[in-house]
């Protein structure tokens, strides 16, 4: 055991898992609100993520936590799966839990698998565009907050789905009748008795969900947006702005003590103290988190399949995210982190968390560098982060629920500005135009259509032109084009020249595998008529794949 822990570095993992749950409690907040699920969901997200990960990962002075990459999209599953249900998060929470839960399984099967040094080969490109499209969606879908603008409480908008919500109040009678077996052609009094109780209240739930699902993602909030301008509340305006200043001014004073937090303390403590009519955050619960175990007794295969990609995304996203922040600690702390056991470790931690209602995170670069810079240096800094959480939890819970809203809409657009790839988009007139391509389509296609679909996306197209550059090269390499430049190798000068016109030598220097395989076939065509004998050396080919072995069978019969 104090192998394990080293409890002679105590007091500075203290200090350093201190200081970085103290720098975590806003973010974790402000990452439950932005998910969907609540504050509640991203504080068990951090309490857990944050312990599991440090008691089993690989890195010794990480600290793990919802982060704006995995929270933005669990934004996006939860949204669809909300959706899916009508609306209804209590039904949707379970199958959004179980995705979660199934992410964290993932990565603890990448881990065993041993595939934790493959993360390194995903591009540059579609990281970089992925990293800016997360700042983008942060950034636009908290303009409404910050202003007090929720699209289900603008009424005029609400009306606009009324006739929309009572065609689905209709057909979802019309689908429980089928299911119950009742409804029948000639006999329609039970479905018009059931659509005679539909109250004003139904039809305004329903309302109230669709808006607020036509005005959800950067589309949605760029449509209602001149709605969200004519509809300002000042005061919640003012306290998003105050936030923002007190993050960006603060650190010119000091960068010892978080600014995010004296962000949420001062203007919370404003609009608290002066009894300003401000709205709150959703109320935390308190008491220990209670595993959900609608997750197991409710289970249904067909509600998971369509979201099993959605995980895997989650799951590679967030071994990503990690392992980069592993690389960080490294070189801060001079140690070598390992990526399989990193890889286990935040599985177990999200696994967990989803069980207890959290949402999923990853390893967090700035908690780690501020638990390092503290004094943090073994596993117990970041279980020890974890266990401030949870004490903060049960003992300021309800205080917590009195924090505004705006205040955590604030602390969001920091981090979308925080989140976007700089470098990236300053290096696009210097970058080579396939990648800057990759990195724009998958920019795109994350900000205003779907998350999950566009990282697919862009990896398929780096693949494809990975491969056609690498096929190019490999061909040109191997002369497998043309025999004009072809040069004899040492152990050639001695050929008797008298078999020169009748042996006809060919020398691959190169690997010769599917991406250059077309370009082999033409050595049927460079073989003189006059050659008998054919001799392909293949001394310098350090490598040939199924592709470039059939090819070369079939190279044999056909000559």
């Amino acid at each position: 055991m104090n192998k394990l822990f080293n409890f002679k570095h105590f007091k500075g993992d203290l200090f350093g898992g201190i200081t970085a749950g103290i720098v975590a409690l806003p973010l974790a907040l402000a990452f439950g609100v932005s998910s969907g699920l609540g504050p509640s969901a991203g504080l068990y997200g951090a309490i857990f993520v944050s312990f599991f990960a440090a008691l089993f990962g690989g890195t010794n002075t990480q600290i793990s936590g919802p982060t704006a990459p995995m929270t933005a999209v669990s934004m996006v599953v939860t949204a669809g799966i909300i959706a899916t249900f009508d609306g209804d998060l209590s039904k949707a929470l379970p199958v959004i839990l179980t995705v979660f839960l199934l992410a964290g399984l993932i990565q603890v099967g990448l881990g065993l698998l041993g595939l934790g040094k493959y993360i390194k080969y995903i591009p540059y490109p579609v990281v970089s565009g992925f990293m800016t499209a997360i700042g983008v969606i942060i950034l636009v879908t908290q303009i409404l907050p910050s202003v007090g603008y929720y699209p289900e409480e603008d009424s005029e908008l609400v009306n606009q789905y009324e006739s929309q919500a009572k065609e689905i109040i209709l057909k979802k009678i019309l689908k429980d009748e089928v299911k119950e077996n009742v409804l029948v052609v000639d006999d329609f009094r039970k479905t018009i008795t059931k659509a005679s109780e539909i109250t004003p209240d139904q039809i305004m739930k329903e309302s109230q969900t669709l808006a607020s699902k036509e005005a959800s993602g950067v589309i949605g909030s760029i449509k209602v947006l001149p709605r969200a301008l004519q509809n300002i509340n000042w005061l919640e305006l003012l306290l998003a702005l105050g936030t923002i200043l007190i993050i960006y001014g603060f650190k010119r004073i000091t960068t010892k003590i978080p600014s995010t937090l004296v962000a949420l303390l001062v203007v919370s403590g404003v609009a608290i103290g002066f009894g300003l009519e401000y709205r709150p955050i959703e109320e935390i619960p308190s008491g220990l988190p209670i595993p959900n175990l609608a997750i197991f007794t409710g289970f249904s295969l067909g509600n998971i399949t369509p979201y099993i990609f959605t995980a895997l995304t989650l799951a590679l996203l967030g071994a990503i995210d990690s392992l980069l922040t592993s690389v960080v600690a490294d070189n801060m702390t001079k140690t070598k982190h390992k990526p399989n056991k990193e890889l286990i470790g935040q599985g177990i931690g999200n696994s967990i968390g989803a069980i207890f209602g959290g949402i999923p995170g990853a390893g967090a670069t700035i908690r780690t560098v501020v638990n390092i810079n503290a004094g943090g240096k073994t596993r117990l800094s970041g279980m020890v982060a974890g266990i401030l959480l949870l004490i903060i939890l049960l003992a300021l819970g309800p205080i917590a629920s009195r924090i505004p809203a705006a205040v955590l809409a604030g602390i969001l657009i920091t981090v979308g500005f925080g989140v976007m790839d700089y470098k990236g988009l300053k290096a696009i007139p210097k970058m080579p135009k396939p990648e800057v391509i990759i990195m724009l389509v998958v920019l795109v296609l994350s900000s205003v259509w779907n998350l999950v679909y566009a990282v697919g996306i862009g990896l398929v197209i780096a693949s494809l032109m990975f491969m056609k550059k690498i096929g190019d090269l490999t061909a040109k390499r191997s002369d497998v084009k043309s025999l004009s430049n072809e040069k004899t190798w040492k152990d050639d000068n001695d050929f008797p020249k008298e078999l020169k016109e009748k042996v006809f030598i060919k020398h691959i220097k190169g690997p010769l595998f599917f991406g250059s395989t077309s370009d082999f076939q033409q050595l049927i065509k460079q073989i003189p008529e006059t050659a008998t004998t054919i001799i392909i050396r293949m001394g310098r080919m350090q490598y040939i794949d199924q592709s470039g072995l059939l090819l070369l069978l079939l190279f044999l019969v056909f000559v």
